[in-house]
């Protein structure tokens, strides 16, 4: 998995390519922990993320209660796979998606 960063004064944004799972989670989870506490909004696009699975929820699921306390966090541009995932284990209602 590749992650990309841009951050453009508080509001954080990253891009991942590839695949959110058991061996990649951790990774994101690092880079988010580290990046986190300057944003007060953070976007996650998955244009290019071809799978997530559990492990890659569970972070996104702690990236978002961190972030609701702040200025909120958005996914965008999810594909159907990751959408459906989305649907399937009910974070499409949890999780804020463009």
């Amino acid at each position: 998995m590749t992650i990309t960063k841009h951050q453009n004064g508080t509001n954080l944004e990253i891009a991942l390519e590839g695949r959110l799972d058991t061996t990649t989670a951790p990774e994101l989870e690092a880079e988010l922990n580290h990046s986190m506490p300057g944003a007060e909004s953070l976007t996650l696009d998955f244009a290019k993320l071809e799978y997530i699975s559990s492990a890659g929820l569970r972070v996104l699921l702690s990236a978002h209660k961190v972030m609701a306390q702040k200025g909120g966090m958005k996914v965008i541009r999810a594909n159907e796979i990751v959408m459906e995932v989305f649907e399937v284990t009910g974070f499409a209602d949890i999780l804020t998606i463009e």
